[in-house]
C-alpha cells in the first residue's frame, strides 16, 4: 500500500500557474465586436451659429520700432499714428499696458533694424512680457517685398 500513498500525493500537486488562453480569447472576441461597430458610430456634428458680419474690427497692432543704435520708437496705427515717435526705453512697457487696457486684445509687434543687435530684440520682448503685455510677436518684411 506504501505505493497509493505517493500516488495520492503526487495526484495533488498544487497548481501554481494561471491558464490565460480564455482571457486571450475573450479579448479577441472584444476587439472584433469593437472593429464591426466602430464604424457604424457617427461622430458628434456641432452647428455653430452663424452671423451676418462680425461685430468687431480687427485691432491694428502697436509697433515697436527699434533702430540700429538701440534707440526706442513707437507707432500706433489704431490710433492713426503714420509716423514713429521717440520714447524713452523705461515707457515702452508702460505705454503698451495703456494701449491693451484701452483696446484689449491689441498685439504688439516690434519691428527691428536688421542691424540691430539680437541682443537688444530679446531685451524689448523681455520686458513687455516681465510687465505682463500680451500678444508680443516680430514684425518681418517677405522676401519680395
Amino acid at each position: 500500500m506504501p505505493s497509493m500513498r505517493s500516488r495520492g500525493r503526487s495526484g495533488r500537486r498544487s497548481m501554481n500557474e494561471i491558464n490565460v488562453v480564455p482571457y486571450i480569447d475573450v479579448m479577441l472576441v472584444l476587439l472584433v465586436i469593437f472593429m464591426v461597430t466602430a464604424p457604424m458610430v457617427s461622430p458628434g456634428v456641432i452647428d455653430l451659429p452663424r452671423v451676418g458680419k462680425a461685430s468687431q474690427v480687427p485691432v491694428k497692432p502697436l509697433e515697436v520700432v527699434l533702430a540700429a543704435d538701440g534707440s526706442v520708437s513707437v507707432r500706433d496705427r489704431q490710433r492713426g499714428e503714420s509716423q514713429p515717435r521717440k520714447i524713452a526705453r523705461g515707457e515702452l512697457a508702460r505705454i503698451a499696458r495703456e494701449r491693451q487696457e484701452a483696446q484689449p486684445g491689441q498685439p504688439v509687434v516690434i519691428s527691428a533694424d536688421r542691424k540691430a543687435e539680437y541682443e537688444s530684440v530679446l531685451k524689448v520682448m523681455d520686458e513687455l512680457q516681465r510687465e505682463g503685455v500680451s500678444r508680443v510677436g516680430l514684425l518681418v518684411r517677405q522676401q519680395g517685398s
